[in-house]
Order: structure tokens, then C-alpha cells, then sequence
């Protein structure tokens, strides 16, 4: 066996240097598509020096805030729908946990990030060292272990040798369509710099490939049993379809047999927005039109998706219907004692509809799916058009807005346009009203609704998209919770265009507060003012032109519709704010959703949520 010597993170960066991939559209690609890191002790001499000697086949990028750079590295992995990842390099101590909400994001939502901390010294001769987490209990722990609960493989390297395995098994966790997620290998800093004999042939990995598993026949016969038996489906296409890449299929699938379908957040764009039979998003903050399907749904088809209370009304939107998965995962198919058919979405959607043969849902059901999709689609026109005088916007007409400013840029509907959001009422606006038409072009992040998530997602989506137009909307208190990356954007020459919705506060939490039965309080910002301090004044146009954007404060929302249009002709991240309410909304839609009320109190508001919320406790599903 032929060896070079290597230290262990030379070995490292050259196998992701090396790392291709085969997309499922036949192109070789390069599997990392880059690092991600802010140098500091723990990881500057070890990966700093081999990153620089790999800098020409494996690209390092330099960030502002470590949980932003992780964010990027997760929103990339997202906008390539898995088929790529970046990794991150990080110092040990809070350089390390300033990763753990990030990957959070990723363990929610099955994307896969490689996260490399930096950890303290495996000869512990120095112990202990700056930064070091020391715990009277067990004496291997370090910072590094808070990795444990939120990757989907962690392996402390301890040893050089340990890389030639601990990583491939690493890259084998984050290509599994099941277990995909993010993993964590931590380093050491004396074992980056130790040197050993390493096999030429791990520096020249096999190519990957994305497995399409396929349905156990018996699975199969029992699903499409079943489903011959609804007269009312639905299909619910999550995200699992998008990953799966499987658009056409569930296009296909649902054209055949005459079934509508509904979009969770992560499924969203995986149809057409303007398809007859796309009923719109369903759930909690889902459409009128998704949600009076589902209510009369005597079969729910779920695909690809976890079946997260937001798309389940917390499990009571549906309740009346039986339920079929379809999910790679099996942990998803077997949810809430649904019959599972465990397979690939693509796979498993072109295997069930040969079982199915001709067999369509009742006629009745998809002339009015149809119906109601079409009065939805016209509904949406109206609330993203029609801007009353004399009051704030809300984000509806926001929307609208943005998205018609590509017509006046000489563009179409905004069809190539990525929007990108996480928190706040927006997701919430953006799933009843965003028209995505290409797959991939909604990048939500609601699975794990991570405030800050927005800019710093924007940046990785960029990165993976960089022909598209990627636009961010999001709050005032999302934009606050995280901005730094809006300067790496900048040093990096991606240029985003942020909308910042500026409504004073958290107007989405405290409608939720006010609806549960509380009291105003402690979320609208000059409500939180106390003796002795100063309400908030912040100019955020200001402020990102001090992180080196283009940016301006407009009063309108022609005015916005007319500065979107400069910003698309603009070459650097430009940042658009408006003056919003949070005391509108989108009537239309929605549904129950099931949030802890206090049994006892001494305010009649709570007692009458409370008694709202054991009534509606009666239709969940049990």
C-alpha cells in the first residue's frame, strides 16, 4: 500500500478536495463546495495550513459570525436539495457552540453540513487551555460533545489514523437519503498537527452516488390497496419531493389519478403555483383552499414530509382521514399509526402509480379541488394588489410588490426569483401568498424557524444559486437577532437584496400572545421601554450601508415596487426597508393550532382560552 505523510488535517482537507459527486442529472460535480471558517486557537495552525495548501481545489471562506457561517453552509446544502454540502472549521470553545443552533437547523430539516471544532488538546498536557470547558464529572467532555445532541454522527478524533474512517463514514451519513443530517467530527488541535502515513488511495475517493431505495412490494400492495378505497385523497407534498427531486413524478402522479395536493413549507414549489390542482399551502398558516380540502379528505397522502404540527393543525385539520406515508425515512412513514411505504419519493411515487393502474379519485372531489384552487389563485391577485391608502402595509402587499417588480424589470412574474425567510409572521404570509413556480425557488426555513436564519441562509443560497435573483424578507427583530452576514456578502461579491419589514417588534408573538389570553407584554419594542430608558431608533438603511450595502428607506409601497426594480439592476447586496403593521393580516386560511394555555388564572382572557382550547383538543387525532 503506496502512503504519503500527512498530517491528520492535510488528509482531511485533500479527501474533500477531492470528493465528486454524480447528480442525478448525470454531471460530476464536487460533493464540498467549500469551507467555511473564522480562524482562531484551535484551528488556525493545523486546518489553517492545510486549508491554504488546498486553496485552489477546496475554496475557504471567510465569515463574520460563526452561527451565520454555519447557517450559510446549511441554506447552501438546502438550494443544491442535498446534492452538495460545505463544512465549517471553527476555534474551540464559543467559536465551537456558536455552531449548535445551526446545526439544530440542519438536524430539523435532514440537510447535511460537515461541522469541524476545534477542541482542546488529546494529550491534555496543557490543560486547561483557553476556552476550555471543564466538567468535574467526566474529563474527555469539551464543548465539542454539545455537537452530540443535534448531528447525525459525532466521532472525536483522537488519533491521526482515526480520519480514515471516522470521515468516510461522515460522508456516508450526509449522502443517505434517510439519515442525512449534519455530522461533527471534532478535532483536537495537537492531533490536526500530527503527522501520519497516509494511503494515497484515501485521497482519491469513489465517486458518489445518491441511492433511490424502492418499496418493499408488500408495502406496496398494501398502499395501493388502500388508497383505491378513498374516494376524497389528498396528496401533501413536503419537502421530501423536492429532495428526491421527484417534481415530476408527484406532477405526473397526481394528474393520473385526479388527486389534489397541498404543500408544507418544505414542499412548497414543488409544484407550480398555477397548477390547476395545486391547492396551496395547508395548515396552520396554510390557505383556505388546502385547509377545506383537507377538512373533507377522507385519505391523506403524505409525501416526504414529517408531519409537523404546522402542516397537522397539531393533528387535528385532518383527523377524519386515514393516512399513508411515503417517505424515505422510516421513523416519518410509521407517524401517528399511518400505513408506511417506505422508499424513495421518486421511486416509490412511479411504483404506487404502476400499482394503481387507472384508478382515479372521484371526479366530484377533483372538479372541486380545482374550484377552490382557482378561487384561491385569484384571491392571492387581490391581496397582493390591492394597497389601501392612508395606512401601513402589511406584508401581503409587500409580496406583491416585490414579486411584480421583475414584470417592470422586463422580467416574468418573478419566476426566477429565490425568496428566502425563516421566522416571524412572514413564513406564515409567504406560504399562503409566495407563487413559486420552479422547483426550489421557496427557501423557507420552518422546520426549526431559526430567527437570523434569513441573511445568513440568503448567502448560502446564493452561493449555490448564483444566476438567480435571491431575495430575503424578513422582520425587524429576525434582521436585529442576526445581520453580520449582510458584510460577508458583501466580501464574498454576493449580492443578495434584502426586504426589511419593519413592524417595531415581534408582531407575530404577540398576536399569539394576545389570542392565548396573555396581556400585551415584552414584545413590541415601545412597550418595552422601562424608567430610565430610551425608545429604539434604529435606522436600519443606516446600517447596512455601514456593513457596505446599498440601501434606502421607502415610504410606499410603490415606492418599494419601484426601488426593487433599481436593486435588480444593481451588482451589490442592497437592502430595502418599509414601515409595516402587524395589526393585519391574511384573514384567509389557517387553522388550530395547539399552544399550552394555563389552566388557572385570574384573567378572564385566559379562562376563555382555555375553554377555546379544550374545545378544539376534542378533534385531534389521538
Amino acid at each position: 500500500m503506496k502512503t504519503t505523510r500527512l498530517t491528520m488535517a492535510q488528509a482531511l482537507v485533500q479527501h474533500l478536495a477531492a470528493l465528486r459527486i454524480e447528480t442525478p442529472e448525470g454531471k460530476i460535480e464536487a460533493y464540498c463546495g467549500g469551507v467555511f471558517t473564522i480562524f482562531g486557537h484551535g484551528n488556525v495552525a493545523g486546518m489553517g495550513e492545510a486549508l491554504y495548501a488546498q486553496r485552489e481545489s477546496l475554496p475557504t471562506f471567510r465569515a463574520h459570525n460563526e452561527q451565520g457561517m454555519a447557517l450559510a453552509a446549511v441554506a447552501y446544502a438546502k438550494a443544491h436539495l442535498r446534492q452538495r454540502m460545505m463544512a465549517v472549521s471553527t476555534s474551540i470553545g464559543p467559536g465551537a457552540t456558536n455552531v449548535v443552533t445551526a446545526a439544530a437547523v440542519a438536524h430539523v430539516n435532514r440537510l447535511p453540513v460537515l461541522i469541524l471544532p476545534g477542541d482542546t488538546f488529546a494529550t491534555r498536557t496543557p490543560d486547561p487551555v483557553l476556552q476550555q470547558v471543564e466538567n468535574f464529572q467526566q474529563g474527555d467532555m469539551s464543548a465539542s460533545d454539545s455537537f452530540r445532541a443535534v448531528t447525525r454522527y459525532f466521532d472525536r478524533i483522537t488519533r491521526a489514523e482515526q480520519i480514515l474512517t471516522a470521515l468516510p463514514r461522515a460522508i456516508q451519513v450526509m449522502t443517505d437519503p434517510a439519515a442525512c443530517g449534519p455530522v461533527c467530527l471534532s478535532l483536537p488541535q495537537d492531533v490536526q498537527a500530527h503527522a501520519f502515513d497516509c494511503p494515497l488511495d484515501f485521497l482519491e475517493p469513489r465517486l458518489l452516488h445518491f441511492r433511490r431505495p424502492p418499496a418493499d412490494p408488500r408495502e406496496l400492495a398494501q398502499a395501493a390497496a388502500l388508497l383505491r378505497t378513498a374516494k376524497k385523497p389528498l396528496i401533501i407534498a413536503g419537502g421530501g419531493v423536492l429532495y428526491s427531486q421527484a417534481w415530476d413524478a408527484l406532477r405526473a402522479f397526481a394528474e393520473k389519478h385526479g388527486i389534489p395536493v397541498a404543500e408544507s413549507h418544505g414542499g412548497k414549489s414543488s409544484l407550480a403555483w398555477d397548477h390547476p390542482l395545486n391547492v396551496g399551502g395547508i395548515g396552520v398558516d396554510g390557505g383556505p383552499a388546502a385547509n377545506a380540502v383537507a377538512r373533507e379528505a377522507d385519505l391523506v397522502f403524505a409525501v416526504g414530509t414529517r408531519l409537523q404540527d404546522f402542516t397537522t393543525g397539531s393533528h387535528a385539520l385532518y383527523a377524519q382521514a386515514r393516512l399513508l406515508s411515503l417517505n424515505v425515512q422510516p421513523f416519518d412513514a410509521g407517524k401517528w399509526s399511518g400505513l408506511g411505504l417506505v422508499a424513495d419519493a421518486r421511486t416509490g411515487l412511479e411504483q404506487l402509480s404502476q400499482a394503481m393502474g387507472d384508478w382515479t379519485a372521484d371526479p366530484a372531489w377533483t372538479k372541486t379541488a380545482k374550484l377552490q384552487a382557482a378561487a384561491w389563485v385569484a384571491r392571492v391577485t387581490e391581496l397582493t394588489t390591492a394597497v389601501p391608502k392612508n395606512v401601513l402595509p402589511y406584508d401581503a402587499e409587500v409580496m406583491g410588490a416585490v414579486r411584480d417588480s421583475l414584470n417592470d424589470a422586463g422580467g416574468d412574474s418573478g419566476q426566477r426569483d429565490v425568496v428566502v425567510c425563516a421566522a416571524g409572521t412572514l413564513p406564515a404570509e409567504l406560504h399562503k401568498l409566495w407563487r413559486a413556480t420552479l422547483p426550489g425557488n421557496y427557501h423557507v426555513e420552518y422546520g426549526y424557524s431559526c430567527m437570523g436564519y434569513e441573511i445568513a441562509g440568503a448567502l448560502g443560497a446564493k452561493m449555490a444559486r448564483p444566476d438567480q435573483e435571491v431575495i430575503v424578507m424578513v422582520g425587524d427583530g429576525s434582521y436585529m437577532m442576526m445581520n453580520s452576514e449582510l458584510a460577508t456578502s458583501v466580501l464574498l461579491g454576493q449580492k443578495l437584496i434584502v426586504v426589511v419589514l419593519d413592524n417595531r417588534g415581534y408582531g407575530c408573538i404577540e398576536r399569539l400572545q394576545l389570542k392565548s389570553g396573555g396581556a400585551s407584554f415584552n414584545n413590541m419594542l415601545d412597550d418595552c421601554v422601562p424608567a430610565g430608558g430610551a425608545k429604539s431608533t434604529i435606522d436600519f438603511a443606516m446600517h447596512a450601508r455601514s456593513m457596505g450595502a446599498e440601501s434606502v428607506h421607502v415610504q410606499t409601497v410603490a415606492d418599494l415596487k419601484a426601488a426593487m426594480v433599481k436593486a435588480r439592476a444593481a451588482t451589490r447586496t442592497q437592502v430595502i426597508v418599509i414601515d409595516t403593521t402587524h395589526e393585519r393580516i391574511t384573514e384567509e386560511g389557517g387553522c388550530w393550532w395547539e399552544v399550552g394555555i394555563p389552566e388557572v388564572s385570574e384573567r378572564t382572557q385566559v379562562i376563555d382560552a382555555r375553554a377555546r382550547f379544550e374545545l378544539a383538543k376534542k378533534d385531534q387525532r389521538i
